[in-house]
C-alpha cells in the first residue's frame, strides 16, 4: 500500500516556479506545468547541483552547476553531463493540499 505524505498546498506551488521541500530527510523540489503539478529530487544526478536554483522553461528544468537538462514530468534526462534520470514521486492532489508518496525503503540513488 502506497503511504502519501502531505508537503505543500496549491497556493505554495505557482505555475512555472519551483518550490524546495524537504521530506523525510530527502530534498524535493515540486513545481507546476499547465495546472499540473509534479515532485522531483531536487539533486541533479550529474554532482547533485540544487535543481531549485536553476532554471525552468516549459516541463525543461536546466541544472545550474553544469547545465544538465531534465523533463520534470518523467524526470528523464533531455542533455548531459547527467547520464541517470531524476526520481520522480507520486503526486495526489485533494482539495488545496498536495500529497507525494516517497519510495519503499530499499530505494537509493
Amino acid at each position: 500500500m502506497t503511504n502519501f505524505i502531505k508537503v505543500a498546498t496549491l497556493d505554495d506551488v505557482s505555475e512555472g516556479e519551483m518550490y524546495a521541500i524537504e521530506v523525510d530527510g530527502e530534498p524535493v523540489c515540486l513545481t507546476r506545468v499547465e495546472g499540473q503539478i509534479y515532485a522531483f529530487t531536487d539533486n541533479c544526478t550529474h554532482i547533485s547541483g540544487p535543481l531549485n536554483d536553476g532554471e525552468l522553461e516549459g516541463c525543461v528544468v536546466t541544472c545550474p552547476w553544469h547545465g544538465a537538462q531534465f523533463d520534470v514530468r518523467t524526470g528523464q534526462v533531455l542533455r548531459g553531463p547527467a547520464r541517470q534520470d531524476l526520481y520522480t514521486y507520486p503526486v495526489k492532489v485533494e482539495d488545496n493540499a498536495i500529497f507525494i508518496s516517497l519510495p519503499d525503503e530499499e530505494y537509493s540513488e
